[in-house]
């Protein structure tokens, strides 16, 4: 009998599971979903190890290609009691999306009455929330969302992860300095905390002024050439080193994460400056900028910029990467580089053409 909806359904994000796993055990049907590809590979490994255990537990493991693989294939294998190894078998369906469609009904049946001698791991991309088949994993089976977390989340997962994963000690201004090299894409995140960790001292502590040396590579440095050419009023200039990135691979919503910081605090600057006009008192540009965190060996490199801008430019930051982020994940029909494009010439706009 499929599930009916009788039992609350409850979702664990990959943060919460990656940070204690002991404390969620794997069930008969497990379902790692979500956009975030470093997250559903981490939640497979820590899965794969929970349920499995040594390197003898791989007799008792089986993966298919979703796309290509048979409902019943998978069903005799959760059936079967490996030879060698765990009683227990992990079978994994990788790319499982269509995997599902083409098999809703039946999936949903096995989750109300699945195999004891095997668990079943689904990976998907995207596992909506109203369906019966997710209620059902959700309610009776281990449900991980590997969806990026958001700013706040991602910053202590950053901390946590580079304790966790590389034994590396990551303080808040460490954070917020790899998160503005890098932007939030959270594989290279782990790239460059595995590089920086071959570098620390005795104290195994990670500071600011590593990270703005040594991580990023070339795609970090390309990204701020950009980002400087435009605040610099050289459109053309951002315009090539954006083509460099977007040739080299990079994300889209990737590039607008890692620049998006900048962008906040020269915004925050701005409202400072205004809010402080409105009350007939003066800020300086400099105190504005000191105010909104950013640091003192680019504050007039930023005071440049917020005066590339001017006021009315500046107060429509937030506003303009809002719109960015949200036409990026699917608000708008236009490709992603047009998005970045329009952002670009904004920004690179004299200032007396703001309004044209």
């Amino acid at each position: 009998m499929a599930y009916t909806g009788g039992m609350a359904a409850k979702t664990l994000h990959a943060v919460d599971y990656l940070a204690d796993p002991d404390k969620h055990a794997p069930k008969p049907v497990c379902a790692v979903f979500g956009d975030d590809a470093f997250l559903r590979r981490q939640a497979i490994i820590k899965l794969r190890h929970v349920v499995l255990g040594g390197d003898e537990g791989d007799f008792s493991l089986a993966s298919f290609e979703g796309p290509k693989v048979e409902l019943r294939d998978v069903l005799d294998e959760l059936s079967t009691v490996a030879m060698f190894g765990g009683g227990t078998r992990l079978v994994v369906v990788e790319e499982a999306d269509e995997f599902v469609s083409r098999y809703r009904p039946e999936l949903e049946d096995y989750v109300a009455r699945p195999a004891r001698t095997g668990v079943l791991l689904l990976e998907l991309k995207s596992f909506p929330g109203n369906t019966r088949l997710h209620k059902a994993v959700a309610a009776d089976g281990l449900a991980i969302d590997c969806s990026a977390p958001r700013a706040a989340g991602l910053s202590r997962w950053l901390a946590t992860w580079a304790q966790q994963a590389h034994r590396v000690k990551l303080p808040p201004s460490a954070v917020e300095v790899l998160l503005e090299v890098i932007g939030p894409e959270l594989g290279l995140l782990d790239q460059e905390l595995a590089k920086l960790a071959l570098v620390v001292g005795a104290d195994k502590r990670i500071t600011p002024e590593m990270v703005t040396q040594l991580a990023g590579g070339w795609r970090a440095k390309t990204v701020w050439e950009m980002l400087d050419a435009a605040l610099a009023g050289d459109a053309r200039g951002a315009m090539i080193q954006l083509d460099r990135l977007l040739a080299a691979g990079e994300s889209p919503i990737g590039l607008l994460g890692q620049i998006s910081a900048s962008l906040r605090r020269l915004a925050a600057a701005t409202r400072l400056v205004l809010q402080a006009q409105q009350s007939g008192r003066r800020i300086s540009l400099q105190a504005a900028l000191e105010q909104a965190g950013v640091r003192a060996f680019v504050l007039k490199k930023a005071e440049r910029q917020l005066r590339h801008l001017g006021s009315e430019r500046g107060n429509e930051l937030y506003d303009w990467l809002l719109q960015a982020d949200l036409d990026l994940k699917g608000a708008s029909a236009l490709p992603a580089r047009l998005i970045l494009e329009r952002l670009i010439v904004r920004l690179a706009a004299p200032r007396q053409q703001v309004n044209a």
